[in-house]
């Protein structure tokens, strides 16, 4: 959609607005559309596609037809758009209920529905302001989504089409292609499930997002109708968890230190005698495919030996880590400069819904620096006068000053002084209304959210001002974020609240060891249920993040906490401190395994035709690499440095060699 594409939008939108009985196509051809071409049959295909793109936005275009004749005469039909059948109802939130939205809003960090969480709401502070919120330094919660196959099954789902992709069967372990009418997406068990009707075996299955072995397709041309009433929430409940079962594993001397402290020995006489240097132990486990993610990140440290599907997953995961290794490097370029975590290239459809949103923004926040209106867009200065300029430019037919948008911005402030009626956002689209009712759903997991009556009360303001897209929130479904064991929680939140030092004896996975530290502890936060606390850490001398269930003993060890530490700046907290002397690597990521450059925040990316990318991200310590290679599975490999490619092809294929091949 060229610049031009966007003007003529802006103006067609603003004249259908603007007009009380209608405007006549040969009108709107001339006046907007300045069309003299003659040819009837092109301008009615572009007529018809920028209605659709306008409805698309959240615009109803009416119809309206002179008594007696008939609308598929053009020189009797008019259009318009009604002032208050599109818009955003008046929401007016207390500042307990502010905080609650923001959270629910910053669930979605990493996923498209992020996006669509931080468009909605920009559209609720059109009316309002965040300054007087505090977020809570305890509760920062994320969902970590099922990368690229979640926002194209989502984005499929909400427009109603139906999807493809080849997926490994759970009880055949064959691949297969399957084709779905997506009903419902969600969470259980630490695992994403979409759930809909499979036209390969006509019926209602289950299909769960990690087993999907590659890229969603989307039927566009055909469309669905979901179930009246359909709750994915419910469905997932009546979902049986699987049964426990036993794995065994052999395992090198004095290595995975993790794993032993969840396992047993295997009984002398029970089986046969393990390799040479090997401890053959017995793991429980529930999840097949979770368990094969975990050994194969150890690469030859660890060989699965039963059960055979354990062993067959484990094998495959290794074997694509191996071949995609060795596959050619593919042709390149960073196109865009350092751009912090997001990776997906801006469309004029962003701008033209950005400046939508804009308008009544400043209607209601005059004199914002450019600065400032340009950071809660998340946008550039440059970007935000780019769409200014177009802004102005845009009105009523005939283009008088007084049919013009007003803006102007003096000394780096910003006012509008002419708003043509967009004085008040465009209702919730269905991604924006899911996104921000399913976090609030999902923060029901917290008790210290669900208590106090905001949590409930801003949900059911929600819902009134998202009318029927709010229904099709039920199709969504977040983890359980609340934490498992919540001693260690209650610990660390009280040393953060009293200012305290804390010791702990810490296992790090990374280097395989069980440290002592004494640490300032400064936030917490989760992903899905896994807690971290951020906090200054005296052995390393600079900020770590720790994971709760890796804290093996803590407590006070006496000492205030050091008060000129700050926790790193943003919210929500990164899993990743950037340091000086990190490492600049270069992954490149497949299709499926793209959204591992936004969980890592990679600071350039350059996309491949295969909807690949490489990435280039930073990494303090880089000896986990291979692990990361390895786990995985042909998701994901380095390039560059040199000899860290070198290491993980090299500890990919000693693994694979302990498999016999």
């Amino acid at each position: 959609m060229p610049v031009s594409r966007t003007e003529r939008l802006l103006n067609l939108l603003i004249a259908l607005l603007n007009t009380q009985y209608g405007l006549r196509r040969s009108e709107l051809r001339v006046k907007v559309y300045h069309d003299t071409s003659g040819n009837d049959v092109a301008f009615g295909r572009m007529f018809e596609r920028d209605k659709n793109d306008l409805r698309q936005f959240g615009f109803d275009v009416e119809t309206v037809t002179d008594h007696g004749w008939s609308e598929d005469d053009p020189a009797t039909t008019r259009y318009r758009i009604g002032k208050e059948s599109n818009r955003l109802p008046d929401v007016q939130l207390s500042p307990g209920e502010w905080t609650v939205l923001l959270l629910a809003s910053q669930l979605w960090e990493r996923a498209a529905l992020g996006t669509a969480a931080a468009n909605a709401l920009r559209k609720l502070q059109a009316s309002g302001t965040l300054s007087d919120v505090e977020l809570p330094e305890g509760v920062q919660p994320r969902i970590r989504p099922a990368g690229q196959a979640f926002d194209d099954v989502v984005a499929a789902m909400h427009a109603q089409h139906p999807v493809s992709f080849p997926y490994l069967a759970g009880t055949t372990g064959r691949e297969e292609q399957r084709t779905v009418e997506p009903w419902g997406l969600g969470s259980r068990f630490g695992q994403w499930y979409l759930t809909g009707y499979d036209r390969t075996r006509n019926a209602p299955r289950h299909f769960r997002l990690s087993r999907f072995t590659g890229p969603v397709t989307v039927l566009e041309k055909e469309t669905y109708t979901p179930p009246a009433g359909f709750n994915i929430r419910a469905e997932l409940d009546r979902l049986p968890e699987l049964p426990l079962r036993t794995a065994v594993v052999d395992v090198r001397k004095d290595r995975l230190l993790g794993l032993r402290r969840r396992a047993v020995p295997v009984p002398a006489g029970s089986a046969e005698t393990p390799d040479g240097g090997d401890d053959r132990l017995q793991v429980e486990f529930r999840d097949t495919g979770v368990l094969a993610e975990e050994l194969a990140s150890y690469g030859p440290d660890a060989v699965a030996r039963e059960p055979e599907e354990l062993v067959a997953a484990v094998q495959h995961r290794l074997r694509a880590a191996a071949a995609f290794c060795a596959a050619p490097v593919p042709d390149y370029r960073f196109d865009e400069p350092h751009r912090g975590r997001t990776v997906r290239k801006r469309t004029s459809e962003d701008q033209l819904k950005r400046m939508l949103q804009l308008v009544p923004f400043l209607v209601h926040n005059q004199g914002l620096h450019i600065q400032d209106v340009a950071a809660r867009f998340g946008i550039t200065p440059a970007e935000l006068e780019d769409d200014l300029r177009i802004l102005i430019c845009s009105g009523l037919p005939g283009g008088y000053p007084d049919d013009l948008l007003d803006i102007h911005w003096e000394e780096g402030h910003v006012y509008i002084t002419q708003d043509l009626d967009l004085t008040r956002p465009v209702r919730f689209t269905v991604d924006e209304a899911c996104a921000l009712l399913t976090g609030l759903e999902t923060l029901n997991g917290l008790p210290e959210l669900a208590e106090g009556g905001a949590l409930e009360s801003v949900t059911l303001k929600l819902m009134a001002a998202a009318g029927q897209e709010g229904l099709r929130a039920a199709s969504l479904a977040g983890p359980e974020v609340g934490p498992a064991d919540s001693a260690v929680l209650d610990v660390v939140r009280q040393a953060i609240r009293d200012h305290l030092q804390l010791r702990l004896v810490y296992f790090s996975a990374q280097r395989d060891q069980v440290s002592n530290r004494d640490v300032d502890p400064l936030r917490l936060y989760s992903m899905d249920n896994t807690w971290y606390f951020e906090a200054y850490c005296h052995s390393a001398r600079g900020l770590r993040n720790f994971r709760l269930d890796r804290v093996q003993e803590i407590q006070p060890n006496g000492n205030p906490a050091a008060t000129q530490i700050r926790p790193e700046e943003g919210f929500p907290a990164k899993l990743f401190t950037p340091n000086d002397d990190d490492t600049v690597v270069l992954v490149q990521l497949t299709r499926q395994g793209r959204g591992l450059a936004d969980d890592y925040y990679a600071e350039r990316v350059a996309p491949l035709p295969d909807g690949g990318l490489v990435a280039e991200i930073r990494f303090g310590s880089t000896t986990w690499l291979p692990m990361f290679v390895a786990q995985h599975g042909g998701a994901a490999r380095i390039l560059e440095p040199a000899e860290l490619a070198a290491a993980a092809r090299s500890w990919v294929e000693a693994a694979v060699a302990r498999y016999g091949g």
